[in-house]
């Protein structure tokens, strides 16, 4: 069939809009109409080269739509089904059969290899591969294909255009917090850098009860929303220059939780050197391979503990209707962070992600 794509016809350059035939799904597969998909630096990542991902390519990891045809063999969906596209994994390896799909070992090859695990391709033109499959969905497109395993069934009345939002950012942030420090209420968390991820963690960090909840960010704008989403205080990193003395004033022997999600060497280390004994450090910022950071090892030898989480740790069939239901009742309002573009208008919202103007880029499909 004929649909419309957001396409990056070779390396770092501008995605154009396009006119594509997408296959047909197979058994195991759903067709999708995407209402939205949020955008974010992974995406830019993608156009920019940052993966082994062949051009012409088509991104997008954030989609949420409606069913419109199941595959022969599809048992958990209907057409009329509202669905999110979450992050996906190979169920054979190790880590995937111990239940942690998150650290799948081929997961690198499902996110960015540009087709499906076969070797097959989605998208094509004038009988040319398009290379797609990102994250095995692509969702910068009107429909898409999308496997049922990795699709996550929404019974709640949260527009799309807000809930798609929570794929990756949403439930990384939050599933950080939630699933994997655990804080009890009244202890303090760091959140160094407030994007999408770092307000995510915020607002889950609030709905733990935390206490104080320290915000970092060199953005006055997204200081002055975390704090209106929880953050009991704001740091300006550009106005301090010892960040760590000033949340110890806040935290006193220092915080219990910090979140990293900038993936800047000197950053990480300011948010492991705030931690008071047996705290815990969560990096979430992607750094590129060969990206070094260092600390002093008696930190560690204080129970301080240091380690990095992929989408939250999450399940998304399990996770994403409770960060759903959050949103419904307004704990999570994840809305604030959200500017909404058309697809025709995709380099305009990539640009002022990348500059910080825009928290939460979400992109409405043409139909």
């Amino acid at each position: 069939m004929k649909i419309t794509a957001a396409v990056v016809p070779q390396r770092a350059a501008p995605f154009e809009i396009d006119q594509l035939d997408l296959t047909e799904p197979r058994s195991d597969e759903l067709l999708v109409e995407v209402v939205a998909s949020g955008l974010c630096a992974t995406d830019l990542h993608g156009r920019d080269g940052y993966y082994p991902m062949p051009f012409p390519a088509v991104f997008g990891h954030e989609g949420a739509g409606v069913v419109r045809a199941i595959g022969s063999a599809g048992t958990k969906f209907k057409p009329g089904d509202r669905v999110l596209m979450a992050y996906p994994w190979c169920g054979e390896c190790q880590n995937c059969r111990a239940h942690r799909h998150t650290y799948c070992l081929n997961a690198g090859d499902l996110k960015h290899g540009g087709t499906r695990a076969d070797g097959s391709t989605l998208h094509s033109k004038n009988g040319r591969p398009v290379y797609s499959a990102f994250f095995q969905q692509s969702s910068f497109g009107s429909f898409t294909i999308a496997n049922e395993r990795f699709a996550v069934k929404l019974t709640n009345d949260v527009p799309l255009d807000i809930v798609c939002a929570l794929a990756c950012g949403g439930q990384t942030g939050a599933g950080a917090v939630l699933n994997v420090m655990k804080p009890k209420a009244g202890e303090s968390i760091a959140v160094f850098g407030v994007g999408t991820v770092g307000l995510s963690a915020l607002m889950a960090a609030k709905i733990a009860g935390c206490d104080p909840i320290i915000a970092i960010d060199v953005h006055v704008h997204r200081l002055k929303l975390a704090h209106e989403l929880g953050a009991t205080h704001t740091i300006d990193y550009t106005g301090h220059t010892d960040i760590v003395a000033e949340i110890n004033k806040i935290a006193g022997l220092g915080a219990r939780y910090s979140v990293e999600t900038s993936a800047v060497p000197t950053v990480l280390r300011e948010a492991v050197d705030c931690l008071m004994p047996t705290g815990t450090c969560v990096l979430l910022g992607s750094a590129r391979a060969g990206t070094e950071a260092s600390f002093e090892m008696p930190v560690l030898q204080n129970g301080r503990q240091v380690r990095g989480v992929i989408q939250g740790d999450s399940v998304p069939q399990d996770f994403i209707p409770l960060l759903a239901d959050h949103v419904a009742r307004g704990c999570f309002p994840i809305e604030r962070l959200i500017t909404h573009y058309n697809l025709a208008d995709i380099n305009q919202a990539a640009a002022d992600s990348a500059s910080g103007k825009a928290i939460k880029p979400v992109l409405r499909l043409p139909h």
